[in-house]
């Protein structure tokens, strides 16, 4: 006889180390357990602070049938011992418990490595929540977040210009997303970030970016003030300053022409060709070559090469304004 439609998985692997959708994972399992019994509590252990006997008291059923969740963090450190309990409860969970296994995806011994794999041939099910590192995962998230908060909409300019005024940290633009749409209406545009987030997007990396490629030598080094004093991290503005030199290179290569037709050979959204275009007046090739080894020398000054990644910032913006209009 098959389970109810409701009752949740008894076991759940998630695998990955983004920490807001590992979490959201952790949470969705819960909810799951407390449509069935509202009173389903949550156990957080860390994987190396059990025992075997200690594991299969936490998954052991309840004497009144209480549903429960727990969570083994940090499963990609476990030993033999616990991997083979684990993956022995696997096949055979208890009724009324949610088993969740948190795992990097890692591990220091194979034991380790091989647990997700034993889990997912167990029947457990899987919920992926690798790093997002792309700019298009990233744009991606924000454009679900946006629909999930009330069945919003944005254009691709709009999620472009939220990601420059958040930063790429999940959770605040989770956050952002949320609260445009509750103050929008769901009709989330490239001018409603702007102003919901007009403080902050004044002194992201990309607007020190943007001021440094248009030859602005004030304007750039203003706005790198404001970002270093703010705790704008200097790797974000160092990576603003890369991107914006280097899609003014990439653009500049193919010549001018219609953005939407250069933006699939480019692999860019057309508004980030034009934009680049624009950008790319005084631009020569002497000078693009010149900018294009001052970031690649600064990605690795604000990565420790540097004594001071800040001065190293100021003097990075100095030589890219510089070699603006260099011929």
């Amino acid at each position: 006889m098959s389970a109810p439609a409701d009752t949740p998985d008894a076991v759940h692997l998630i695998v990955g180390e983004e920490e807001l959708l590992v979490e959201r994972a952790v949470r969705g399992a819960l909810a799951a357990a407390r449509k069935v019994d509202p009173q389903a509590d949550l156990t957080r252990v860390r994987v190396t602070d059990l025992t075997p006997p200690e594991l299969a008291e936490l998954v052991s059923p309840s004497l009144f049938a209480e549903g429960r969740v727990v969570a083994l963090e940090a499963a990609q450190e476990c030993g033999k011992e616990i991997a083979d309990a684990v993956i022995g409860y696997a096949k055979a969970p208890a009724d009324g418990v949610t088993l969740v296994v948190v795992h990097s995806g890692g591990g220091r011994s194979k034991v380790a490595k091989d647990l997700p794999a034993a889990l997912r041939k167990a029947g457990a099910r899987v919920t992926e929540c690798p790093k997002m590192t792309k700019a298009a995962d990233r744009e991606a998230f924000v454009r679900n977040e946006i629909r999930a908060a009330g069945g919003g909409k944005a254009d691709p300019e709009a999620v472009a210009a939220l990601i420059e005024a958040v930063g790429s940290d999940l959770r605040e633009l989770a956050a952002a997303a949320s609260q445009l749409v509750a103050d929008t209406g769901g009709k989330v545009d490239a001018e409603a970030v702007r102003r919901y987030h007009r403080g902050r997007a004044e002194v992201t990396g990309f607007a020190v970016a943007e001021k440094a490629v248009m030859g602005d030598r004030a304007g750039a080094l203003e706005a790198l003030r404001w970002a270093i004093q703010l705790g704008v991290p200097h790797v974000l503005v160092a990576d603003a300053l890369a991107d914006a030199v280097r899609t003014i290179a990439r653009v500049s290569a193919v010549g001018r022409g219609d953005p939407f037709k250069l933006a699939g050979e480019l692999g860019m959204p057309p508004w980030k060709v034009k934009k680049a275009q624009g950008q790319s007046r005084g631009w020569e090739d002497r000078g693009l070559a010149a900018a294009m080894t001052v970031v690649a020398d600064l990605n690795a000054d604000v990565k420790g090469v540097a004594a001071d990644s800040g001065y190293a910032l100021e003097r990075a913006v100095l030589k890219i304004v510089a070699a603006h209009g260099r011929r």
